[in-house]
């Protein structure tokens, strides 16, 4: 019976991680459309600024459009980190090359890569495995959310 019992929870495990990275999809190519919208609305602004012969002055003129072009790519960013996580998969210190989490070396570039994963992250995969005391569930959610944007703010640190 044990047999069967791990069967449906590892079935049930995958068809939710499928179902979560559809979703996230999803979520990329309806920000990409939306991107793409934007871009569309940008020229139309500077063409008429052009047939009206005024100077386009992009703080002034594009500074809304561009606000937004910036939360929907950090939007796609985020969802596509998650991706990459879901599938056990993590990016290239150097190349930025999609890699296994366990790779030494990326495949294609050659750096070494580090192996440590930091106390943040594995913190925050046990969150969100649901490995939270009884009555623990709202704290868990937020320490979750912070934890994200500490480790956002490490990988952008990194970055620069």
């Amino acid at each position: 019976m044990g047999f069967f019992s791990d069967l449906g929870r590892k079935t049930s495990e995958t068809t939710g991680k499928i179902a979560k990275e559809t979703k996230l999809k999803i979520k990329i190519n309806e920000n990409k459309g939306k991107i793409t919208d934007i871009y569309e609305e940008i020229g139309k602004k500077v063409y008429e600024k052009h047939i009206r012969e005024e100077n386009i002055d992009i703080k002034v003129d594009l500074e809304e459009e561009c606000s937004k072009i910036d939360e929907l790519s950090q939007e796609i960013e985020e969802a596509r980190l998650e991706i990459l996580k879901l599938n056990q998969k993590r990016l290239c210190s150097k190349c930025g090359a999609e890699i296994e989490k366990g790779a030494a070396f990326c495949p294609k570039c050659g750096e070494k890569q580090t192996q440590e994963e930091t106390a943040k992250e594995e913190a925050l995969e046990k969150l969100e495995n649901g490995e939270v005391a009884p009555g623990k569930e709202k704290e868990a959610e937020s320490v979750k959310e912070d934890l994200k944007e500490e480790i956002k703010d490490d990988n952008e640190n990194k970055k620069e």
